[in-house]
């Protein structure tokens, strides 16, 4: 049997609302997420997708994470498209290799049993 542990949480950011101080700009909502920048724009990894009790919705991967995410919450062809209201929170970790990203996210979508993954799943 093959030991697989999930890499740990690299950034985290949850749905929030902006309160500017006086010099502060203001910063562009995306689905109530205004902390997209802290999402590294230029590695790959593995983003999961949690709702405000902490239930796994959906994992993806990606080669550039922080352009996904923002796909995911804004684009009309995302699988998580009807499912964008219930996001809470969103947990990436940074995995280079593209193997690799693979094998974990159909390990987590499994092991952890992502909801709305229906593609990759093999506990039904």
């Amino acid at each position: 049997m093959i030991k697989i542990d999930i890499p740990k949480v690299d950034v985290s950011i949850t749905e929030r609302q902006q309160n500017p101080a006086d010099n502060e700009p203001v910063i562009k909502s995306v689905q109530g997420f205004i902390d997209l920048h802290k999402i590294p724009r230029d590695k790959g990894g593995i983003i999961l997708f949690y709702n405000i009790n902490d239930e796994l919705l959906f994992v993806g991967k990606a080669r550039k994470l922080r352009q996904r995410v923002v796909k995911h919450l804004e684009d009309n062809v995302s699988p998580l498209k009807k499912y964008r209201d219930e996001v809470y929170r969103i947990d990436v970790m940074i995995v280079d290799e593209a193997m690799d990203r693979e094998i974990y996210e159909t390990y987590i979508i499994n092991e952890l049993k992502a909801k709305y993954n229906i593609d990759k799943v093999f506990y039904k």
